[in-house]
């Protein structure tokens, strides 16, 4: 199967893009072949986004617990809510997510949520890229973490059944919802699996406190001494740290994911150390964090929050400059997740994004990025295209009445029972 994109804005000239399979097989002045046709008069190719943390399905929950901070919303709120959840929630509130993520121009999410297999099963069917996890959360109970253990392991039995767009991963909630013993049963399934090991880190001041108080470390120090730090975690928040944490997490290649609009909307009480982390070696991504706490999944708000803080806080107005925005909502969640994607280049798979250059927020074009970071949001995305195949075009996607109208009645439905 060949997908041609004619006499589109590429890399800042005007080009052709062959796509055969789903490959980027050439860029430049291509002969036309048989197959599918998109005109790209009056657009610019780019990466698509990746979506580093995240829990899908809560997007039944936007709009239900909000003003509220962190450890009251989960307990009294999300928590309970949560342990109504059926499989079919899971799945259209899944569903929900992948198409807003489809219209706003993201192909790859990485979740952490129940009834994973669920989330699996939407991500393959609307055709986008997924990093699945199996969750643990078990406070000490060992009745619970058992429980944890044997869904984790019927996940993995069932990984020959995914294309290589889904990935499956481990995520032990976080250091306070989780045992030691859990901890490191996560941790040893992971490394036996090669699999990544997703978890919230640092996010709050009271876990730095806890964390102290009950162990005699601070998060990180307590994360690497249970043996959780290495290339293939993923941390999310991040936002608590002193300088010997950013040292072990950049020692370990960890991941760190900034989630700017959900820490603020939860004012988790400081700032993502995006320079010093930087500045350490340590990769960064970007991400929304599920809809209950940030309410949308639009990663061009996303970028456009996270570089506006680092300015604000830090004093400096080239603080976080839009390229680098960039380049950690494409090309370091690539790098994370060792996805060969993240830019638009030959051999390169095809995640690419149609963007419309003639949306007001795109007017003038004097600095496509630029205007992508600062100016836009996800409407300006008209057509995304993931691992050679054509998701949404002229900002359609296939199915997407019933899609929303099936997530509205499971979130109607899961308030009421």
């Amino acid at each position: 199967m060949t997908l041609l994109i004619k006499n589109a804005m590429v890399n800042g000239k005007k080009q052709s893009i062959l796509i055969e399979g789903n490959r980027i097989s050439s860029i430049g002045k291509v002969a036309d072949k048989s197959g599918m046709v998109i005109d790209g008069a009056g657009k610019a190719a780019v990466p698509a986004l990746f979506n580093c943390h995240t829990h899908a399905a809560m997007s039944l929950f936007r709009g239900y617990a909000d003003d509220m901070p962190l450890h009251a919303w989960l307990n009294d709120k999300i928590w309970p809510l949560e342990a109504k959840l059926t499989a079919e929630d899971v799945y259209w509130g899944t569903k929900l997510a992948i198409l807003e993520m489809i219209k706003t121009g993201t192909t790859f999410f990485n979740d952490m949520y129940w009834h994973p297999l669920e989330t699996a099963k939407a991500a393959e069917e609307m055709g986008v890229r997924a990093a699945v996890s199996a969750i643990f959360l078990d406070f000490g109970d060992e009745e619970k973490a058992a429980h944890f253990r044997d869904e984790a392991r019927r996940l993995f039995w069932r990984k020959d059944e995914f294309s290589p767009r889904i990935q499956l991963a481990v995520a032990p909630h976080s250091i306070y919802s989780v045992s030691r013993p859990t901890l490191a049963w996560a941790r040893d399934f992971a490394k036996k699996h090669q699999a990544r090991l997703h978890i919230h880190l640092s996010e709050t001041e009271r876990e730095v406190k806890d964390c102290v108080a009950k162990n005699g470390m601070r998060p990180i120090a307590y994360a690497d001494d249970v043996g959780l730090l290495s290339e293939r975690t993923i941390a999310a928040h991040c936002i608590w740290l002193d300088d010997d944490e950013i040292r072990m997490l950049a020692e370990k290649k960890v991941t760190a994911v900034y989630d700017a609009v959900s820490n603020m909307k939860l004012a988790n009480g400081s700032f993502f150390p995006y320079d010093r982390l930087k500045n350490a070696g340590v990769n960064i991504c970007l991400a929304t964090d599920g809809a209950a706490s940030s309410n949308a999944l639009d990663m061009f708000t996303e970028m456009k929050v996270a570089t506006i803080l680092q300015k604000h806080m830090t004093g400096s107005p080239a603080a976080f400059p839009h390229g680098e925005v960039f380049s950690c909502a494409t090309k370091h969640g690539a790098k994370a997740f060792g996805i060969n994607a993240g830019v638009v280049a030959e051999g390169k798979l095809a995640d690419i994004l149609m963007i419309d250059r003639r949306q007001v927020s795109m007017v003038p074009y004097f600095d496509l990025t630029s205007n992508l970071v600062y100016s836009a949001n996800g409407s300006v995305v008209d057509t995304t295209i993931c691992d050679g195949v054509v998701l949404m075009e002229g900002r359609k996607v296939d199915g997407e009445e019933e899609i929303m109208d099936k997530a509205d009645e499971a979130a109607q439905g899961l308030v009421q029972r």
